[in-house]
């Protein structure tokens, strides 16, 4: 494929994916507002139930907007060749080549990131702000970004370094190399984020003793679930929205509560919350998880491969050579269609997942007090209850409300 035919099938690979996401979007705002269920009545009023989708419409316009920004930002440096300008620009330089490549994507990451911190304040300080959800200061804001760039450049500029020296040197052998450098990374990631990354964002304290912890930890050993490391998180710095997660295998395993969460559920609901974060373990979702996500980035690095060395790419790109910073932004995005299928079916198998915990916790505790929780964590976030199927299929990664309702109920 000649570099002018490369060129154009990008543009339509970027239009197309562009033109999926806002039509998802638009069927899924556009889906009508439902009656209120019989199960959510105490929960649920026709103000709450309009204040939502005015939520939901107004993130759909500012999207909109955002993304459109965004998309034809993009489109432009295909177009006219501003990535190999950038590219050129940087050759100049006497410096080495992976230098200059890191180089180039650092420029690229800070400009696109530079680009969206206008949105990104308004996000959060408009629209959060105008819903009552948003508790960031403008201090904790660019505290974020800062703590972000210098962990970008510390760990992804180190991995990036590593992956480009393996293509220099290792030609097309690099994929599996990289991607065996790449699957420790992921596993170490999920054992040391608590510990290391997390703390660096927020802070988290042991939970204190009482009748929540004892509960927890009566529940966690009758389901054979040693469980000594659990933490409660100062997520109210950021947002009023509330969460639990857990992360850890073995030893390392942790439970992390927002404080949110604690302020807004009895212990009951806490356990049960808890109880579904245990049956994902049980289950071996996360280990599953993993795997797949290890196997994905394993097929990503291999078809890179086959494009990484063309010439063509650079050049549909505006660079003058041959070059991987170009190859690797081109590959993004030809590689996006096929990122989107994965995620389909990523998708599908976390909704199954929340299934087999929401039954999970069912049996070994009870359905009711989980579905207590989901209903007042979805009211308290202006959860779409009606989203369009469709909608659901490409970007859910959780059941509809009414669907798990519907389980723990029966």
């Amino acid at each position: 494929m000649s570099s002018e035919e490369l060129k154009y099938l990008l543009v339509g690979v970027l239009v197309f994916g562009f033109l999926v996401r806002k039509t998802l979007k638009m069927l899924n705002v556009n889906h009508p507002i439902p009656s209120i269920p019989e199960n959510l009545s105490e929960y649920l009023s026709e103000s709450k139930l309009k204040e939502a989708k005015a939520y939901q419409m107004e993130n759909f316009r500012f999207g909109l907007i955002a993304g459109t920004f965004s998309f034809l930002f993009t489109l432009a440096f295909i177009l006219w060749g501003w990535f190999g300008a950038l590219d050129s620009w940087i050759a100049g330089f006497e410096i080495d080549p992976l230098y200059q490549s890191l180089l180039f994507f650092g420029i690229v990451f800070i400009g696109s990131d530079i680009l969206s911190l206008p949105f990104d304040w308004y996000s959060t300080f408009v629209i959060e702000e105008k819903y009552g959800f948003n508790k960031t200061t403008l201090g904790t804001f660019f505290s974020d970004k800062l703590k972000g760039y210098l962990l970008s450049i510390v760990i992804g500029g180190g991995l990036l370094l590593v992956f480009l020296w393996l293509i220099h040197r290792m030609g097309k052998d690099f994929w599996w190399q990289f991607w065996l450098i790449a699957s420790v990374f992921m596993v170490a990631v999920n054992l040391f984020y608590t510990a290391w990354i997390l703390p660096l964002f927020n802070k988290l304290t042991p939970l204190e003793n009482g009748e929540l912890k004892d509960k927890i930890i009566g529940y966690a050993r009758s389901v054979n679930f040693p469980l000594e490391n659990i933490f409660v998180m100062d997520g109210s710095k950021r947002s009023s929205k509330a969460n639990a997660f857990f992360s850890g295998f073995g030893s390392r395993k942790k439970v992390v509560l927002f404080d949110t969460l604690l302020e807004q559920h009895p212990p009951d609901e806490l356990v049960a919350v808890l109880a579904h974060e245990v049956g994902h373990y049980k289950k071996r979702h996360i280990l599953w998880s993993m795997v797949i996500s290890v196997a994905q980035v394993g097929l990503m690095l291999f078809l890179l491969a086959q494009v990484i060395f063309s010439e063509n790419m650079s050049l549909a790109l505006g660079g003058n050579s041959w070059s991987p910073e170009l190859n690797i932004i081109g590959f993004t995005m030809l590689f996006s269609p096929i990122s989107m299928v994965l995620g389909i079916g990523m998708n599908w198998l976390s909704r199954k997942n929340e299934f087999e915990a929401d039954a999970f916790a069912k049996t070994t505790f009870s359905g009711k007090p989980l579905a207590e929780a989901l209903k007042t964590l979805s009211v308290k976030t202006l959860s779409d209850i009606n989203p369009h199927p469709w909608y659901v299929f490409v970007n859910y990664s959780h059941p509809p409300l009414l669907e798990r309702l519907a389980r723990l109920e029966r």
